[in-house]
């Protein structure tokens, strides 16, 4: 009689685990719901775990961002009221970047039309600095300079305006303003259109379209940059683009080795490398940046 009282008691544990499945989840990333600004922050991080539409089915849930409001607004948080603000330091980070970016151009397109000598290096340099400034707020230093790309960035432009010649380098500096307002515009609408999906597959379809209108967006700029320089497009726009696609994987925190695979192969002395180079790490964006997590505040 023991035993069978015994066994009631050892089963109920199982059955009040078993009735709240979403508090074991909340435990088990209780780090991620803690520091989360809102409900799409955890969603992206459970993407990032793996965590799929139809796994949170398991958890009762019709897809993850339900899931994510539920543990959103079960993670114990402070009562203490933010502090009002009358300055958004959102705005003041992106006007400051875009002035930035202004400036390898500014330096490169005065340094051409003064002949300074190496002035094809200086554009390299200051356009490859571009890549790397301004960063993903929030990220560390390692994260924010990835010297191993840089420098396999560097090595492509370098090669190239070094058998081009120095008007290539200054399209290269021209594009990274344009460059950088692409990036700004399409960060912030694939925030907003993922603000307005319920669903990861649908996200992903929304997405895709921008990366395409942003790419589209800066080929044009290229071309118009190369036509300033006074460069062939058919050499100056690929390569601008590479970079472009380089800078937007870096900045939403994409794996670095298919970016580096694809300017290692820009590399290879043979006219077509670089548009294949661009047109793969493309299709490797348009993967990467259809996640949520992609876009999710660092």
């Amino acid at each position: 009689m023991t035993l069978d009282e015994a066994a009631p008691v050892a089963a109920a544990p199982r059955r009040r685990a078993a009735g709240d499945p979403v508090k074991t989840l909340l435990h088990r990333h209780r780090a991620l719901c803690e520091r989360a600004v809102d409900p799409l922050e955890i969603a992206a991080g459970l993407e990032v775990q793996g965590i799929t539409d139809r796994t949170a089915a398991r958890f009762r849930h019709r897809d993850v961002f339900s899931l994510a409001e539920e543990l959103y607004a079960r993670t114990p948080r402070g009562d203490e009221p933010a502090a009002p603000s009358t300055v958004r330091p959102s705005d003041a980070r992106a006007l400051r970047g875009f002035g930035y970016a202004l400036l390898p151009g500014v330096l490169a397109l005065a340094a051409g039309a003064a002949g300074v000598p190496y002035a094809g290096p200086l554009a390299v340099a200051v356009t490859v600095a571009a890549l790397a400034w301004p960063a993903r707020p929030g990220r560390t230093a390692a994260a924010r300079f990835p010297y191993a790309v840089l420098l396999l960035a560097a090595a492509a432009a370098g090669w190239a305006v070094h058998r081009h010649g120095t008007p290539l380098g200054v399209a290269l500096a021209l594009a990274a303003a344009p460059g950088h307002l692409a990036g700004a515009v399409y960060a912030a609408r694939a925030r907003s259109r993922l603000a307005g999906s319920r669903v990861l597959e649908d996200f992903a379809d929304r997405a895709r379209p921008l990366l395409i209108a942003a790419t589209l967006a800066f080929t044009a700029a290229a071309a118009g940059a190369a036509a300033l320089a006074g460069t062939p497009y058919a050499v100056a726009v690929p390569l601008a683009l590479l970079l472009f696609l380089t800078r937007l994987l870096l900045m939403h925190g994409a794996p670095r080795g298919p970016v580096a695979a694809a300017l290692a192969l820009a590399l290879v002395p043979t006219p077509p490398a670089v548009a294949v180079a661009a047109a793969g790490l493309l299709v490797h964006a348009a993967l990467v940046l259809s996640r949520a997590s992609a876009h999710a505040r660092p």
